[in-house]
């Protein structure tokens, strides 16, 4: 009877792995067929010389460019604003945090990954009314201003993952430097935040895609149509999500439409290529840390 059992769990497994591949792989092949033959240079920059457009030195009107920069430039924001602050916060859950302030600020935490990101560019944009009707009448929706309410939606990823991996760590670990004389903040550094960069650097590689991806905080924030090149954090940009949106909302025939696949197929193609710069840096970190382990 177990034997069966086991038989029928593993066939079970192999189906639900197998539906997934093939979902996913139907939704590419989708995108793919509907959007590739919209893949030339018109699509990233329409008319516009494409040295010209690069450098900036003319706008371009009917080409992803803009949006490709702008979502680059957007999610290496919000990731820098977002990686440190979780780290730390998750650091602080984990070993210095007690009693009934870690309850509450572990609370206050999963409350805020419980927030959709409709409210959470909500609060973006009525902080900017706030401020304009107050100390800065000259604020407006901006880059930064979308890069912190992505920052804030992707918070809790970090801080989970942080928290979680330094308190699986063994013991024997944790006293290991303190036995050598580390003091806590040493042994912190050079001990347990490199054993448990796997699990950190996991975290980081979700909050790139979840801040790569997001349209509803952007698009009350400060995202719009036709922006061109952000010249500074403060600026209007572009992004490919909103794009998207634009493209499928606003599509007056087929070859519109096209490009809207063809923009998403470029979006996931941005995305993979984040994902792998940061999973190149959590190779890096880990090789690192095992040769330190050899030479120790």
């Amino acid at each position: 009877m177990n034997k069966w059992l086991t038989l029928l769990a593993k066939v079970f497994a192999w189906l639900a792995v197998a539906a997934v591949l093939a979902v996913v792989l139907l939704f590419l092949g989708f995108l793919v067929v509907r959007g590739l033959s919209t893949f030339n240079l018109g699509l990233f920059f329409g008319k516009t010389p494409v040295w010209a457009a690069i450098a900036g030195r003319l706008p371009v009107w009917h080409g992803i460019w803009p949006a490709c920069v702008g979502t680059v430039f957007l999610v290496l924001l919000a990731s820098g604003l977002a990686i440190p602050l979780g780290v730390a916060s998750g650091i602080y859950l984990a070993h210095y945090a007690q009693g009934a302030w870690k309850r509450w600020f572990g609370l206050a935490v999963e409350v805020l990954a419980g927030i959709p990101s409709i409210l959470m560019g909500l609060f973006g944009f009525a902080l900017i009314l706030f401020l304009k009707k107050t100390i800065m009448p000259q604020a407006n929706t901006c880059l930064l201003l979308s890069a912190c309410c992505l920052a804030l939606l992707v918070l809790p990823y970090l801080i989970f993952m942080t928290q979680t991996t330094l308190e699986s760590l063994p013991e024997e670990l944790r006293l290991a430097g303190l036995s050598l004389g580390f003091t806590p903040w040493q042994n912190m550094l050079h001990v347990l935040l490199p054993a448990a960069s796997r699990g950190i650097l996991s975290g980081v590689i979700l909050a790139v895609g979840r801040a790569a991806e997001d349209t509803a905080v952007i698009l009350l924030t400060g995202v719009v149509a036709n922006a061109g090149l952000p010249s500074g954090i403060l600026d209007k940009y572009e992004a490919l999500p909103f794009h998207i949106f634009y493209l499928a909302s606003q599509a007056r025939n087929e070859a519109e439409l096209a490009k809207g696949f063809g923009t998403a197929l470029i979006l996931l193609l941005i995305t993979a290529a984040l994902f792998l710069g940061a999973y190149y840096l959590k190779s890096t970190v880990t090789k690192s840390w095992d040769q330190k382990d050899l030479l120790i």
